[in-house]
């Protein structure tokens, strides 16, 4: 019994070991296709990036953000949580790089606005956490606005809480944004309506996909919708997936392409696994650290 124990203890440490050093640094690129665009539409290639999570000194995660710039993707799009310390945000600068000279947009996560604290990773199994607003624990507020200046010096567009629309390849692509759900910072009212006629495409943008977002988007008959914040749940079970989504979101759909209805309508939803995790929790199993670059081609085109 005593060996068995030892032994159980032993593949544990193990695999925490693997998922510390090993698996939280293989970072992996995801291609995606997706018949969205109208018929005969030229291909839109999409770059998106979540959860970077990035420290000083990460190195290794910076020079590996960097050579996606090799891509050379149409449009970026990045759904938050790019650092988790208040000294990183040049760190994050560095590994965009030349990613800021292509078109893109971003909303904000919940670890731009707050750094990190250290917590039983097992309440993830209990539900959504629930983190603090910035204002009720300014000592933990991270450099956002000073992150932010610079992506729209770039020309990155904020989409927080507002509709824009980018000139793409010569087409007209429409987004609308919110700001972060699981703070309960989400008020969607402020982009309701219908989708821009005139959009080649309608892209809806939101770090945490609550399902309260999910279903607005989706009866406002967005195309397609790009989030993150659930790390693909971060510790998956072999041949079972993950645990947890860190919001209501279902097991299923915690990471990669899915779709969403509601209203009678339909739309096509990527959920980004991202490039990081909370330094206090700096591990991953069976779920690489990933970017993902979606390649929107018309509905006529076979994939």
């Amino acid at each position: 019994m005593k060996r068995a124990l030892a032994g159980i203890a032993a593949a544990g440490i193990g695999c925490v070991a693997y998922g510390a050093f090993i698996e939280s640094r293989a970072f992996a690129l995801r291609r995606f296709t997706l018949p969205i665009l109208p018929r005969g539409a030229d291909p839109l290639r999409v770059l998106h990036l979540s959860d970077m999570h990035l420290l000083p000194r990460q190195h290794a995660k910076v020079a590996w953000v960097q050579g996606l710039a090799d891509l050379a993707p149409d449009l970026v799009v990045n759904t938050g949580d790019n650092h988790s310390h208040r000294k990183a945000w040049p760190w994050v600068l560095k590994a965009y790089g030349r990613l800021l000279d292509i078109p893109g947009v971003y909303v904000w996560g919940s670890n731009d606005y707050l750094n990190p604290i250290l917590g039983n990773p097992l309440r993830y199994l209990q539900g959504p956490t629930r983190p603090r607003q910035p204002e009720d624990v300014p000592h933990r507020e991270l450099p956002w606005r000073t992150l932010g200046a610079h992506f729209d010096a770039a020309g990155w567009t904020d989409l927080t809480h507002r509709h824009h629309r980018l000139e793409i390849k010569g087409m007209p692509v429409a987004f609308r944004g919110t700001d972060d759900a699981h703070l309960q910072r989400d008020q969607y009212d402020l982009v309701a309506g219908p989708p821009d006629p005139a959009a080649l495409i309608n892209i809806a943008v939101t770090h945490a996909p609550y399902l309260r977002l999910l279903d607005a988007f989706t009866s406002d008959r967005m195309d397609l919708i790009l989030a993150g914040h659930t790390h693909g749940g971060q510790v998956r079970i072999p041949g079972y997936g993950a645990l947890v989504t860190n919001c209501d979101l279902d097991t299923k759909r915690v990471k990669g392409v899915s779709q969403h209805t509601a209203a009678g309508h339909t739309a096509a939803m990527h959920v980004s696994a991202g490039l990081g995790m909370s330094p206090f929790a700096p591990y991953r199993f069976a779920c690489r650290p990933e970017a993902s670059l979606l390649t929107l081609v018309g509905r006529d085109q076979r994939v």
